[in-house]
C-alpha cells in the first residue's frame, strides 16, 4: 500500500496532470483511498502492538484485570481485522463505486408490493448504519400499499462492492396483514444492483436505438411533480434495459440522470460478461417467483432469515429487516471471491 501511495503521489505531482481532467480526478480519488487505507492499517497495527505490551506487562505484574481487558481488546480487534481483510477483497473494477439499486414487486398485488417497500426500508436502514447517503430517483407506488418499483442511488465508498451480491429474488413468508382470514402468504420481490460509473469510463451507446418516453411522475416529490411530464424513461432496445428517473422537477435533469443510469447498466452488463456470469444473472432475474430466490425471510410460523446461496441464517428476522444484513453480505462476498479463485 505504501508503494502504491508513493506511485500515486508521484503522478499527482506531475505538472501536466490536469491537462487530462478525467485522469487527474481518477488519480486523486485513488490517492485519497490509499491514504485512508494506509492510515487505518497503521492504526490497527499500533493498537495490536499496544495491547500485546499490556498483556506482557499484566502477566509480569500479576494484574488479572488489565490482562482480561487487554485480551478482550485483542478479541475485538480480531473481528475488526477480519472485516478489513474481507473488505480488501473488494478489488473489482467498480467495487469502490456508488451504486444504483432497483426494487421490483413480484406477482401477487398488494402483498408483494408491501414486501417490496419492506425491502427498500431494510436497505436504506443498512445504508444509514454505514453512513451511506441514499438518493431517491424513481418510484411507482402500489395500488393499495407498498410500491410496484423504485430506484435508489446509494453513495459511499464500496457501496457497489458490498451490495452487488444482493441482486436476485427475495421471498417473504408471513401472516398477511391484508387478509381478513389471517392466512399465511408467500410474496416475492427482486433487487437489482449496478455501479455508478465515473465520467472517465467510456460507454458507447447508439442513441438511435434508445426510446425516450416522458410521463407525469408519481410517488414522492411533492404535488408539483404530478403536474408536468417531468419524469423520463429510457429503453435500450438491443438489450431491453429500461431505466427511469423522476426525482427532479426538471425534465432536463431527470433525462441527464437517466442517461447516467443507462450507461451504468450497460457497464454492469459488460462487467458480468467479463466474469462469465451473464447467463447466471439472466436466469436470476428472469422470473420473480419460485426457484429464483436468493434469500428467504420467514416471519410465521417461526422467525428466520436464510440465504439460500451460502446457508447463513439468522433467527432475528426483525433485526434483519431493520438493516442488520452485514453477515449475509460478508458471506456472499466471500463465496463469490472463493468461486473466482477456484476457476
Amino acid at each position: 500500500m505504501e508503494e502504491l501511495l508513493l506511485a500515486l503521489n508521484k503522478q499527482a505531482e506531475d505538472p501536466d496532470l490536469w491537462n487530462d481532467t478525467s485522469r487527474a480526478q481518477s488519480i486523486m480519488r485513488a490517492r485519497t483511498v490509499a491514504e485512508r487505507k494506509l492510515a487505518e492499517f497503521k492504526a490497527l497495527e499500533q493498537e495490536y502492538e499496544d495491547n500485546l505490551e499490556l498483556v506482557a506487562l499484566a502477566e509480569e505484574e500479576d494484574d488479572p484485570d488489565t490482562l482480561v481487558e487487554s485480551e478482550r481488546a485483542l478479541a475485538s480487534l480480531r473481528i475488526v481485522v477480519a472485516k478489513k481483510q474481507l473488505e480488501s477483497l473488494l478489488s473489482g473494477e467498480a467495487d469502490g463505486n456508488d451504486c444504483f439499486m432497483e426494487i421490483h414487486a413480484g406477482a401477487g398485488g398488494t402483498e408483494s408490493q408491501d414486501w417490496a417497500q419492506m425491502l427498500v426500508r431494510m436497505y436504506t436502514r443498512w445504508a444509514d448504519m454505514h453512513d451511506y447517503k441514499v438518493e431517491w430517483l424513481e418510484e411507482s407506488p402500489g395500488e393499495e400499499a407498498g410500491i410496484k418499483s423504485t430506484t435508489l442511488r446509494i453513495n459511499g465508498e464500496n457501496a457497489y462492492g458490498w451490495l452487488k451480491t444482493e441482486s436476485g429474488v427475495h421471498r417473504l413468508v408471513r401472516i398477511s396483514p391484508y387478509d381478513s382470514s389471517a392466512r399465511r402468504h408467500t410474496s416475492f420481490a427482486s433487487a437489482w444492483i449496478y455501479p455508478v460509473i465515473h465520467d472517465d469510463i467510456e460507454i458507447e451507446i447508439d442513441e438511435s436505438k434508445v426510446r425516450i418516453d416522458t410521463y407525469r411522475a408519481s410517488g414522492a416529490g411533492g404535488q408539483h411533480v404530478n403536474k408536468t411530464d417531468s419524469a423520463v424513461r429510457l429503453t435500450h432496445e438491443p438489450t431491453g434495459i429500461v431505466v427511469q428517473c423522476q426525482n427532479d422537477r426538471s425534465q432536463h435533469r431527470n433525462r441527464a440522470e437517466a442517461w447516467k443510469m443507462l450507461r451504468a447498466r450497460l457497464y454492469e452488463v459488460e462487467l458480468q460478461r467479463r466474469e462469465e456470469e451473464a447467463q447466471e444473472a439472466h436466469e436470476a432475474k428472469s422470473e420473480i417467483g419460485w426457484g429464483h430466490q436468493i434469500r428467504s425471510y420467514v416471519l410465521h410460523p417461526y422467525q428466520m432469515v436464510k440465504d439460500l446461496r451460502t446457508g447463513v441464517e439468522k433467527g432475528n428476522a426483525q433485526g434483519v429487516l431493520d438493516g442488520d444484513i452485514d453477515e449475509f453480505l460478508e458471506a456472499s462476498l466471500a463465496a463469490k471471491v472463493g468461486a473466482k479463485r477456484e476457476k
